[in-house]
């Protein structure tokens, strides 16, 4: 284990991508992580880039990879609305009770479109988007996983890709350690995964290996508050 990082947990498994779970746990899970991403950064850092992968004007089609609870695509349909700008906003999972939950989430929300699709295998036509978005999801994929995704999501994506999740730190592990044993405390998915999920998160210099394994162009990783990294390279490989 290195001094400054804590070792990569390759061998370890998030509970939440098991099935057959409590649906109320579950649920309140997703809303823990979606917590995170309003709280702590997440949403800020991906709205701060996700106008560098659209056209400049007039209609945008944008691909959520994994979306959990559609916590991103609701705050990327508010984010459009006030810019004036319009989206079309497919949110996948490969998970059925998930997507569940995403779709009772984003039932109000009309700009977004609730599907099942495999990260691996994304059953959408070559240049389909004009960006693919993944977040909080790439450490659930050991890395051959992970560059078949990246260059999925790159097929379907015109414009551009956009990943975010952690950056696997001592600072970030203890903060979820925190968590999973104050806010996290009641719900057994979170204050088992939260922690986890540092560990089996990326370095940034091991998202770019995989950006280049996956043969992305212009791969650059940018780094936010709250140990958030993200991943931009271009699309329509």
């Amino acid at each position: 284990m290195s001094a400054l990082r804590p070792a990569r947990r390759g061998d370890a498994h998030e509970r939440l991508d098991a099935s057959g779970h409590h649906h109320p746990t579950l649920s309140r899970s997703l809303g823990q992580v979606a917590a995170v991403n309003r709280w702590l950064g997440g949403w800020r850092s991906v709205l701060r880039h996700l106008p560098e992968l659209l056209p400049r004007e007039g209609p945008a089609r944008i691909l959520d990879v994994a979306t959990g609870s559609g916590d991103g695509p609701l705050a990327v349909a508010d984010w459009a609305r006030r810019q004036g700008r319009d989206v079309d906003i497919t949110a996948t999972d490969n998970h059925p009770e998930i997507l569940e939950v995403a779709r009772r989430r984003t039932a109000g929300e009309p700009a977004i479109t609730v599907e099942a699709a495999n990260a691996l295998e994304l059953p959408y036509a070559d240049g389909a988007f004009d960006a693919a978005l993944l977040t909080l999801t790439l450490h659930h994929f050991e890395p051959d996983e992970a560059v078949q995704v990246l260059r999925e999501m790159a097929r379907v994506a015109r414009g551009g890709i956009l990943v975010s999740d952690l950056d696997r730190t001592w600072a970030n592990y203890g903060g979820a350690l925190l968590l999973s044993w104050t806010l996290w405390a009641g719900n057994p998915l979170t204050r088992h995964d939260g922690p986890l999920s540092v560990l089996r998160a990326y370095t940034a210099e091991q998202i770019l290996e995989l950006a280049r394994r996956a043969g992305l162009g212009h791969p650059r990783v940018h780094r936010h508050l709250f140990q958030r990294l993200v991943l931009l390279a271009e699309g329509g490989i």
